[in-house]
């Protein structure tokens, strides 16, 4: 080794060993030198890459295998005079007829002697159109007018009693009655997650994660809580009949105690002046009549 490259070498390492010895601006960067290793790539996420067939077979999976067709829902409004009697003479006439009435609201007006009566029947269209006559012939009624065909507006209002302390407290609860009618349950009161088997600490916690998972999906339905108690709580939606029975379906597997339905009410939409709703157009000639079976001329 010549002597110039053991002189460098010598002067390289004083330098480094200074270095170490007093802290300075540069000792960052001597450190970075010195280490010399490449950092590891960061990680990415590809993105999946879908064949034709795949994404076809997966929209498949995830459709409703039968989709039937929904069955269609009459909605008669009566106009009837505010008088004792009335209500059981319509509903006595859609009896004899074999009715099966799916609700019936009846209230005041903003007239004192009018009342209105919202009724839901599924039956074809002309038993139905016989039905309204039928019953705009009664003394009482003024007018029955059928929505069926029209843009309405339609509300309902749920109150549901929902439970707190889960599934298994509601399964205590059918024992208890179970007891009562002879047909009891014991696999309830015996299950692992059951209130009785847990400490207090753990069903505090447990009612805490029910009541905002049941709070969440209040809020996704755009209804509220309205009391809470120690071991259930009352939940408040008002919104169209199918839409509460899908709220119902989804805090059904909480521990539904009790619910009240008030039953459908409906008014028709105002039409705008200027604005058609009618979306069926005139065809042109062109659409109609082909242009290349005609003479030339």
């Amino acid at each position: 080794m010549s002597a110039l490259l053991r002189s460098s070498i010598t002067n390289h390492a004083t330098r480094m060993s200074g270095i170490r010895q007093n802290s300075s601006s540069t000792a960052a960067l001597a450190y970075k030198l010195l280490r010399n290793k490449k950092r590891p790539p960061l990680p990415t996420l590809e993105t999946p890459k879908w064949s034709a067939e795949s994404a076809v077979a997966s929209i498949l999976y995830e459709s409703p295998s039968d989709v039937k067709p929904p069955v269609k829902q009459h909605v008669l409004n009566c106009l009837v005079q505010n008088e004792p009697g009335v209500l059981s003479l319509v509903s006595g006439t859609l009896a004899a007829r074999g009715f099966n009435i799916d609700s019936l609201v009846v209230s005041n007006t903003e007239v004192k002697d009018l009342s209105r009566m919202t009724i839901c029947l599924r039956e074809k269209d002309a038993v139905i159109e016989q039905a309204r006559r039928q019953i705009e012939g009664l003394v009482p009624v003024y007018a029955v007018l059928d929505y069926s065909n029209a843009e309405i507006i339609k509300r309902e209002l749920l109150l549901a009693r929902v439970s707190l302390l889960g599934p298994e407290y509601f399964e205590d609860l059918l024992q208890h009655h179970g007891d009562l009618t002879g047909e009891s349950n014991k696999e309830a009161s015996g299950a692992k997650y059951h209130p009785k088997n847990l400490t207090i600490s753990e069903v505090l916690r447990l009612k805490n994660e029910y009541f905002s998972a049941i709070q969440k999906i209040v809020e996704q339905f755009g209804g509220k809580i309205v009391d809470i108690s120690d071991r259930n709580c009352i939940v408040e939606l008002s919104a169209k009949p199918s839409r509460i029975s899908s709220f119902l379906t989804l805090i059904r597997p909480f521990g539904v105690l009790e619910v009240a339905r008030s039953g459908m009410m409906a008014l028709p939409r105002t039409p705008i002046a200027g604005v058609s709703n009618d979306e069926v157009s005139t065809p042109d000639a062109d659409d109609v009549v082909d242009v290349s079976q005609l003479p030339p001329g």
